[in-house]
């Protein structure tokens, strides 16, 4: 039955609003359609595509392209059979013409399939008007969707024209359309929404703070980096390993007089004593006099040992061995002692202390403090210096009698007993004493114990004979006058007392002294040339020379000088 209404599938087109409408409309050539109007689809539906038959109507009823910019107008074909609708009265295509001055329609998009999202702006339908897309523009129309649930294909111009280009005012919608992919992933926006108001910036701005904070941390180990970089550079020259110039080593030879010579040379002969009695010990120093093992060292040294002490011997080379006490004298504050079983012993050369002249240089060497092969070096700075040493007993048996040899080499607590050798490595000296700054403070009333550059020696001269003595009887002699001297007298010179120790004569009969012509009360002044001022001294002076030496005495008796010459007598020592 035919109602009016073509039979077989139905094509409907697109209703395409126009920009602005035509100044001259152009009626409709067509009749009205018979049928009402279809209804636009919803806004989130798309249209269904035309089956082949719809799309080949379709294409045989496709709009004309606008008016050529020439101002002819191209025909446009009719559509064949009855139309679909009423004729517009605004002469909007198929089947009406343009105005001269209405712009090309704009090419119309697909509508997304049902289902897909689609972003704000990107030209779908609004939902305010859901006729029209997101920019304003009317939407087309959605056709029915067939019977058999299939989703034709769209429709395309027809009559083989171009698709007319879209206008200015389009161009944005065209660009957002050309942006959207129909049948990529769902929900994919064309451009990704911005975050809520008041989330992002606070997030940058923490994130501007950590790379702040970043940055800061960076830019201090950075600095304390360079920092030490720069201190090593400073301190090294550079970063390259750091070689000085240096002087190869040398074959050791030293000229045999400079102070490094002089010790190669005495220091294998000296020794170090460690001395150990019931009440006391000490440390001292020797020196080796002959290969037989005899030591020559100061009496006060093994004098803590006693008669049944312990004396150990340490040679330069560390070798220790026991030694033996072989002699002492208290008046000359000398002893000797003999190691056995030890051999290559290398006497030290002894030298002649009379040809010693003040400012030759000496070295002196020893342990002081128990600091065993110690070297010093200084020079002679005086001669026949008159001093005393010891008397801790009270009685005098004691006190030792020295015409020293003064030195400021640094002889300290240990060094008794050591060489001092002059420039030959010839032994001139044995230390034996040092003047302190407060002999009797201590360190607890600020005095100082250590050397202050007064050291003094027993001449070799002397300590020859009295070693040699004491080698071959055990005792050494000490050479005397025969008179008792007051040693409380104060005046100038040594006076002879009026009584003996004993209670017999100051001048013992037919001594030396009594032979000579010397009396009670006389005070003698000179012995050999050289002034005395005291008894000390004139003892000093004669325990220098030997016992049978011929001296020559000035003396003075009743405001008178006279000058007398004795010959020198012998005492045993202690």
């Amino acid at each position: 039955m035919d109602d009016g209404k073509p039979t077989g599938p139905q094509a409907k087109w697109w209703s395409r609003p126009t920009a602005r409408r035509a100044a001259h409309p152009e009626p409709a050539s067509g009749p009205a359609p018979a049928g009402p109007a279809p209804a636009p689809a919803a806004p989130d539906q798309a249209p269904p595509p035309p089956d082949s038959a719809a799309a080949s109507a379709v294409q045989d009823q496709a709009p004309a392209p606008a008016d050529e910019p020439g101002g002819q107008e191209i025909p446009r074909p009719r559509p064949s059979g009855q139309p679909l609708h009423e004729p517009d009265e605004y002469s909007t295509p198929p089947y009406g013409g343009p105005g001269p001055w209405a712009p090309a329609p704009p090419v119309q998009r697909p509508t997304p399939a049902h289902g897909t999202v689609v972003p704000p702006g990107a030209g779908g339908p609004s939902p305010q008007y859901p006729a029209t897309n997101g920019a304003g523009i009317p939407a087309p129309p959605s056709a029915p969707a067939p019977a058999d649930g299939h989703t034709p294909p769209h429709a395309q111009p027809a009559g083989g024209f171009a698709a007319p280009q879209p206008a200015p005012g389009v161009q944005h919608q065209q660009t957002q359309w050309l942006q959207y992919d129909p049948w990529g992933a769902p929900g994919q926006p064309f451009t990704r929404p911005g975050p809520p108001e008041g989330a992002e910036p606070g997030r940058k701005k923490k994130r501007r703070g950590g790379a702040f904070v970043g940055v800061l941390l960076l830019a201090l180990v950075a600095s304390g980096i360079g920092g030490g970089v720069g201190a090593y550079i400073e301190r090294n020259g550079g970063l390259t390993t750091v070689e000085l110039p240096q002087a190869g080593r040398d074959n050791g030879d030293r000229a045999p007089d400079s102070v490094a010579g002089i010790a190669a040379s005495a220091l294998p002969s000296v020794v170090t004593l460690h001395v150990s009695g019931t009440a006391e010990s000490g440390t001292g120093t020797g020196f080796v006099l002959d290969g037989q093992g005899h030591i020559l060292t100061n009496n006060h040294v093994v004098a803590p040992a006693g008669s049944s002490g312990d004396i150990t011997v340490t040679f330069s080379t560390g070798e220790t061995a026991s030694a033996e006490l072989v002699g002492k004298d208290s008046g000359y504050d000398l002893a000797v002692v003999r190691v056995r079983g030890v051999s290559g012993l290398k006497p030290l050369p002894l030298g002649n202390s009379d040809n010693v002249r003040v400012g030759d240089p000496v070295v002196a060497i020893g342990a002081p403090f128990d600091l065993s092969n110690t070297v010093t070096s200084g020079i002679i700075s005086a001669k026949q210096r008159p001093i005393t040493a010891g008397g801790e007993k009270g009685d005098g048996s004691d006190i030792s009698y020295v015409d020293a040899l003064q030195t400021d080499a640094p002889i300290n607590p240990g060094n008794s007993g050591g060489p001092l050798v002059d420039s030959r490595a010839h032994v001139i000296g044995i230390n034996s004493a040092i003047r302190a700054a407060d002999s009797g403070g201590g360190p607890e009333s600020g005095g100082q114990s250590g050397s202050i550059g007064l050291g003094f020696a027993i001449p070799i001269n002397q300590g020859k004979r009295v070693a040699e003595e004491l080698i071959s009887t055990g005792k050494a002699t000490h050479p005397v006058i025969g008179v008792t001297l007051d040693m409380k007298y104060t005046g100038d010179g040594a006076k002879v007392g009026t009584k003996g120790a004993d209670g017999g004569p100051a001048v013992a009969k037919d001594g030396p002294a009594d032979k000579a012509g010397i009396k009670s009360g006389d005070v003698i002044t000179q012995v050999e040339g050289q002034r005395v001022h005291s008894g000390e001294e004139l003892i000093v002076k004669i325990r220098a020379h030997r016992p049978g030496d011929d001296l020559d005495l000035k003396l003075t008796r009743g405001g008178e000088e006279r000058t007398v010459t004795l010959k020198l007598g012998s005492a045993s020592g202690t």
